[in-house]
């Protein structure tokens, strides 16, 4: 299989392992390889499996509606999208709100940036230092980790702002408060220099980069800013929405003092594994359009079936408060576990978003072949995870399903505190 794949697919098509995985079959939080093998799975394909793996609900609503329609394009009436739009509108707190349903988060940023750049007449963008929102050209080109921007080409003008990541950089020694006011003076001190940008697109947590993330309140500090100049806020809640962070619903709440953004762009779960990405803003930027447009799959009734489905079951089930109270003991399980181990600079998140930066010991330096051979190890062991990072993927990610047990994430930090042990400690 992997002969196969390298014979018709890119290079650059990122695999995991030395020996890569072929997953075939899964059930709540387990999945299993082709070779039978069990695996406990901490990352949902890259935080997509976000309720649980073959959930009973999503399968009977896709299933169903595949046995009546499958597909009929926006240019006719669609039931379940209206009534997945209604429900996310709703839950966005955006006022006046319209949604629009894309195929991946991908393209739910390249169409947020579309609204922005079209609302403002501006091609300036402010984005986040070690960020990432896609792999298309306009997404690559606000994309402030070096390792996912193949081109320095863009269509936009994009400027970086601090303050993404809490623990590294010019301001990492300030407390929090001091932290945010050093990363607001920068942000005034940048748009002084320069026309007014259109919006500054930002993820609460950072998802590619490693799970990293501001003091709270960071983005509504920087929204008094950009309001002077009628800067828009675009929060890309492709890997942070729906609940994943425990606190809240979406990752913006923990910076809401000034409400909701202007523009909410979402993906990834919502689908649980099914092609589902939007864009949610109030009507007065949604409409500002002034030529034809459709979305031939965004939106399609199978997805919206499934999408309408799971999101029942995710609010039925409290799936928020779980990510709270599962996450919450995990996150410290794993920061004693690696309190003493040297090659582990920091471990962090909230809810069950996690990241764990490896750096070689002694030093501040990032460890990149240290997290793989932590992914190896754990792969080893029966534990999926991912990694990320914006200094050399050296930050292990963990991710499971929101409806991960208590006993699932003991074995699953048991697992990983062994292999860290043996590797980097």
């Amino acid at each position: 299989m992997l002969g196969r794949h390298r014979a018709v697919l890119p290079d650059w098509l990122a695999l995991y392992y030395d020996d890569p995985l072929e997953i075939v079959e899964g059930e709540g939080r387990r999945v299993r390889d082709a070779q039978g093998r069990e695996y406990l799975d901490f990352f949902g394909g890259i935080l997509t499996t976000m309720t649980a793996h073959a959930l009973p609900e999503v399968a009977k609503a896709v299933t169903g509606q595949a046995g009546r329609l499958l597909h009929s394009s926006t240019l006719y009436l669609n039931r379940p999208m209206v009534e997945l739009a209604e429900r996310i509108a709703e839950l966005s707190g955006i006022p006046d709100a319209r949604v629009f349903f894309t195929t991946s988060g991908t393209e739910a940023n390249d169409t947020a940036l579309l609204l922005a750049t079209t609302y403002r007449r501006s091609n300036q963008i402010l984005a986040m230092r070690n960020s990432y929102h896609g792999r298309s050209f306009s997404t690559v080109s606000v994309t402030g980790n070096r390792g996912w921007s193949p081109t320095s080409l863009s269509p936009l003008q994009t400027l970086y702002v601090h303050g993404g990541v809490r623990h590294r950089g010019p301001y990492a020694h300030l407390d929090d408060e001091a932290f945010t006011a050093a990363c607001v003076a920068d942000l005034r001190d940048l748009l002084g220099h320069v026309r007014a940008p259109a919006a500054l697109i930002a993820e609460p947590v950072q998802g590619v980069g490693g799970f990293t993330s501001p003091p709270d309140g960071l983005y509504a500090a920087f929204r008094e800013v950009l309001a002077e100049q009628g800067v828009l806020w675009i929060a890309d809640e492709v890997q942070t929405g729906w609940g994943r962070t425990g606190d809240h619903f979406w990752g913006w709440q923990a910076h809401d003092r000034n409400g909701p953004p202007d523009i909410v762009t979402f993906a990834k779960g919502i689908g649980n594994g099914m092609s589902v990405g939007g864009v949610i803003a109030r009507a007065e930027i949604m409409n500002c359009l002034d030529a034809n447009s459709i979305s031939t799959f965004g939106g399609t009734q199978v997805t919206m079936a499934a999408a309408l489905a799971n999101l029942d079951h995710l609010l039925r089930n409290d799936l928020q408060g779980n990510a709270r109270r599962v996450g919450g003991p995990l996150l410290e399980r794993l920061r004693t576990a690696c309190s003493a181990l040297p090659g582990v600079r920091e471990v962090r998140g909230r809810g069950l978003m996690i990241g764990i930066e490896l750096v070689r010991p002694g030093t501040d330096l990032a460890d990149p072949e240290a997290a793989a051979a932590v992914l190896e190890g754990a792969r080893e062991e029966g534990l999926l995870i991912g990694k990320g990072g914006g200094h050399d993927t050296s930050a292990l990610r963990i991710a499971p399903p929101l409806s991960l047990t208590a006993a699932e994430a003991e074995e699953g930090a048991a697992i990983l505190e062994r292999v860290l042990r043996r590797i980097a400690g």
